[in-house]
């Protein structure tokens, strides 16, 4: 019934979330922060009062005030970005974007339908287990939506990390050892695949899919947020365009141990988050450098108080 014009309904569907975000854009609050950044302090008072759910705020909104108002004297934030006490946040910022690429969430995510095609399923199968992973990951972002600001940035993303892991040795291991020459597989196993491949869709959901975004966001000082931001978003970009671009190839050619590639590269992001990334719950981005950056056993050595001064002129 819908051939030939399938294709016309799937790109069409594809409005459906973009109404939602443009809705979306007209009704979200803006932050005090960036409120009180352009000026407008009253309005930034009303909105933390909003956030915070309580009246009193007076303490917490002059501190942003006295934020704002450090970042406003720095004239150059690029060049402040590169100094060193920069350099923690920057590195965070965008091998957090990397590492959300080298889950493999991408090339599973873009090339769905071809994936399940070679595990045998029929093409409208295989279109059908594309969407069903897509609602998976819908559905799964409300977890860190409720979640994120009850056990923190941190557990997310090892929790994630180790379901992850599991998922992606296990679907290889599968493929490996009994995915025909063919190119097909057991309806029992292809089912057990396609759930695994939803548990790993799952996990990404709630942990690197928002947290790649949430993190950087929190992490930089108000005088370098949008400059450091925008090297982040950057990197995602170039990274997501690499891994799309390599992804058949590598699956041509490496099969079955592409997801040992992609499970290697995970085991490294849960080593990163142990020892490299602090947690960022409930800390004002006014604060995140007293309270973070120099608090962390490895990123406080890029502090010191003659750098402070100096980064401070800048």
């Amino acid at each position: 019934m819908i051939h030939p014009n399938g294709w016309r309904i799937s790109l069409g569907l594809a409005a459906v979330p973009g109404c939602v975000l443009l809705v979306g854009s007209l009704i979200i609050t803006e932050t005090p922060s960036s409120l009180i950044e352009r000026g407008k302090e009253d309005e930034g008072k009303k909105a933390l009062k909003k956030i915070r759910g309580v009246d009193e705020v007076d303490a917490e909104f002059r501190q942003i005030v006295a934020a704002c108002e450090q970042g406003r004297q720095v004239k150059k934030p690029f060049k402040k970005l590169f100094k060193r006490s920069g350099i923690p946040a920057l590195f965070v910022a965008n091998i957090i974007q990397v590492f959300q690429q080298l889950t493999g969430i991408n090339a599973i995510m873009f090339y769905a339908p071809v994936l399940f095609q070679t595990l045998g399923f029929k093409s409208d199968a295989s279109l059908l287990s594309s969407v069903i992973t897509g609602l998976v990951n819908v559905g799964a972002t409300f977890v860190s939506i409720y979640l994120v600001d009850k056990v923190g940035r941190r557990k997310l993303l090892l929790q994630a990390s180790v379901q992850m892991f599991i998922s992606q040795v296990a679907i290889g291991a599968i493929l490996l050892t009994h995915l025909s020459a063919t190119g097909t597989l057991h309806k029992g196993l292809a089912a057990l695949v396609v759930i695994l491949v939803c548990t790993f869709v799952m996990s990404f959901a709630w942990s690197w899919g928002p947290m790649g975004w949430l993190i950087p966001s929190e992490i930089f000082p108000i005088e370098t947020r949008t400059a450091g931001f925008a090297f982040a978003v950057s990197t995602n970009m170039i990274f997501t365009f690499i891994i799309a671009q390599a992804f058949l190839s590598m699956m041509c050619h490496m099969r079955a141990y592409i997801f040992f590639f992609f499970s290697a590269w995970i085991l490294v992001m849960g080593l990163f988050v142990v020892f490299l990334l602090p947690e960022t719950k409930g800390i004002p981005i006014e604060l995140i450098e007293e309270r973070v950056w120099k608090q962390h056993p490895v990123w406080k050595k890029f502090y010191d108080d003659d750098e402070g001064k100096r980064d401070d002129m800048a």
